[in-house]
C-alpha cells in the first residue's frame, strides 16, 4: 500500500494520494462537528459557545502536534525516496523518542497556563467554567493526539494514505458513539465530549501502532535503533520545530481573533463556532493537498528530481483552484441548513443567522489565496526548508493582530471577521514569493 511518488505522471499520483486524505480529513472534521452538534442540541447554546471559545486553543494544541510530528516524518520521506531502508528505521525510532519528550513538555505547560489563557481571551463569564473543563480534559489527553498524528505521518511518509483513512473513519464512528453515551446517557455535558475525543484518538493510535508493527516492516526499527541520534535529532528538530511553531504562530493569531469575537457575546460566539465548523469541513481538501505535497516533495527531493517537484506544484495549484471555487459555492448555499443542525428548536435562529452570514460570506471570497498557502508551505517543508514557511505564519499573525486590535477598539464585528481573510492574503503572498526563492536556491545546489 506504499506509494513511490517519484514515478508516474504527477496528476494521477497526486490524486491517488490526496483522495484518501480528503476523505479522512473530512471524517475527522465530521466527528468534531458531531461533537459540536450533540453539545449544542443536548446541552445548550451556552455549552456550544463554551466549546467554541476553546476552538483556537484546540487548534494550537492539535496544530502543534501535527506540525512537530509531520516535521519528524519529513526525514523519513526523504530517506524513503533515496531508498535508504536503514535510515528510515532509525528516523522512525528517533522521531518516536522525541515525540515522548514533546508530549511531556506540552502537557505540563498547558495544564498550568490554561486558566490565564482563557481569561486573556475575554471568555464570557457565563461559559467560562464549561470552557475550562472542556479544554483541561483535552489537554490531559494530548498524548493520544500526538501519537496518532505521529503514526499517521510515518505512514504518509512512505506513501500510505489509505490506512490512516481507515483509522480516522473508525475513530470518527467511535467518537460519535462515545459522545452519545457520555452526553445523553451519562449527562456529562461538555466534559463528556472531551473524554469521547480523547478515548477515540487513543484507541486509534494504539491500532495504528499495531498495524505498523505487524504489516509495515519498513517502519519497524531494529532494537539497536532505539536511542537518540544526534544527527537525526538535528534534522528532525530542524524540520519539526519550525512546522510546530508555524502552527503555534498561526493559532496565536486566531486566538487574538477569537478574543475580538468573544466581545460580542455568547450568541455571536455560538454562531461563529458553528460557521467555523462548516468552513473547516470545506477546507479539508486544501489541507489534504498540502499534506500530499509534503510527501511528494520530500520523496522527490530525496531522489534529487527538482523538475518533478515543480511540475507537481503546478498540477496541485490547478486542482486547488477548481476546489476553491466549488467550496465557495458550497459555503454560501449550505450555511443556513447547516446552522439548524447545531441548535435545538428553542434557539432563536433569526438572531444567530446574521452573525454567521457575516463571517461565512466574507471568508468564502478568499478561499483561492487560502488554498495556495498549503501547497507552497508544505512543498518547502518537504524539501527541508522550515524557516520561510514558519515566517508565513508570522505574516498571518501580524495581519490578524492588526485587524483584531482595530476591531476590538471600534467594536466592529465585520472587521473582526476580516481577520481570517487578511491573514490568508498576507500568507499567500509571502509563501508564494518564498516558494520561488526556495526553488531557485535548490536548483542552484542541484544542477541538472
Amino acid at each position: 500500500m506504499q506509494l513511490d511518488m517519484t514515478k508516474g505522471r504527477p496528476l494521477p499520483v497526486i490524486l491517488q494520494f490526496t483522495l484518501p486524505l480528503i476523505i479522512g480529513n473530512i471524517f475527522q472534521q465530521l466527528y468534531n462537528m458531531v461533537d459540536t452538534i450533540i453539545v449544542g442540541r443536548y446541552v445548550g447554546a451556552d455549552a456550544l459557545a463554551a466549546v467554541g471559545s476553546t476552538g483556537t486553543i484546540m487548534f494550537l494544541l492539535t496544530g502543534f502536534s501535527q506540525g512537530i510530528t509531520a516535521g519528524f516524518a519529513i526525514l523519513i520521506s526523504q530517506r524513503y525516496g533515496a531508498h535508504d531502508a536503514d535510515g528510515v528505521k532509525q528516523a522512525v525510532a528517533n522521531g518516536t523518542l522525541l515525540s515522548v519528550l514533546f508530549t511531556l513538555f506540552l502537557t505540563c505547560s498547558c495544564l498550568f497556563l490554561m486558566k490565564p489563557l482563557l481569561t486573556i481571551m475575554n471568555t464570557p463569564d457565563n461559559i467560562f467554567a464549561d470552557a475550562y473543563s472542556y479544554i483541561m480534559i483535552i489537554t490531559a489527553g494530548i498524548v493520544a493526539n500526538i501519537f496518532y498524528n505521529l503514526l499517521s505521518a510515518f505512514l504518509r511518509a512512505v506513501g500510505n494514505s489509505k490506512v490512516p483513512l481507515f483509522f480516522l473513519v473508525f475513530s470518527a464512528c467511535l467518537n460519535v458513539l462515545l459522545d452519545l453515551f457520555f452526553i445523553i446517557q451519562l449527562h456529562m455535558g461538555v466534559a463528556g465530549a472531551a473524554w469521547a475525543t480523547n478515548l477515540a484518538q487513543a484507541i486509534s493510535a494504539v491500532l495504528c501502532a499495531i498495524y505498523i508493527w505487524c504489516k509495515i516492516p519498513e517502519l519497524k526499527p531494529y532494537r539497536s535503533d532505539w536511542k537518540i541520534s544526534r544527527t537525526d535529532t538535528k534534522n528532525q528538530l530542524a524540520a519539526g520545530i519550525p512546522m510546530a511553531l508555524q502552527f503555534a504562530i498561526t493559532s496565536s493569531g486566531t486566538m487574538i481573533m477569537q478574543s475580538a469575537i468573544n466581545l460580542f457575546g455568547s450568541t455571536a460566539v455560538a454562531a461563529f463556532t458553528a460557521t467555523g465548523k462548516l468552513q473547516s469541513l470545506l477546507m479539508q481538501g486544501m489541507i489534504a493537498m498540502g499534506q500530499t505535497m509534503a510527501t511528494y516533495s520530500g520523496q522527490n527531493f530525496g531522489s534529487g528530481d527538482i523538475k518533478r517537484i515543480k511540475a507537481g506544484v503546478k498540477t496541485a495549484l490547478g486542482i486547488a483552484l477548481v476546489y476553491a471555487l466549488v467550496v465557495t459555492a458550497l459555503m454560501c448555499s449550505l450555511l443556513k441548513p447547516a446552522l439548524h443542525l447545531f441548535f435545538s428548536g428553542d434557539v432563536d435562529m433569526s438572531a444567530m443567522l446574521p452573525w454567521a452570514q457575516t463571517y461565512a460570506y466574507m471568508c468564502s471570497m478568499f478561499f483561492i489565496p487560502l488554498s495556495t498557502i498549503f501547497i507552497f508551505r508544505n512543498t518547502m517543508q518537504g524539501c527541508g526548508y522550515g524557516f520561510l514557511p514558519m515566517m508565513g505564519g508570522v505574516a498571518e499573525l501580524l495581519a490578524r493582530l492588526v485587524v483584531s486590535i482595530f476591531a476590538m477598539k471600534i467594536l466592529n464585528f465585520r472587521l473582526a471577521c476580516f481577520g481570517d481573510p487578511a491573514a490568508w492574503i498576507a500568507a499567500a503572498v509571502f509563501t508564494g514569493i518564498s516558494y520561488l526563492y526556495v526553488m531557485r536556491k535548490i536548483e542552484q545546489s542541484h544542477p541538472a
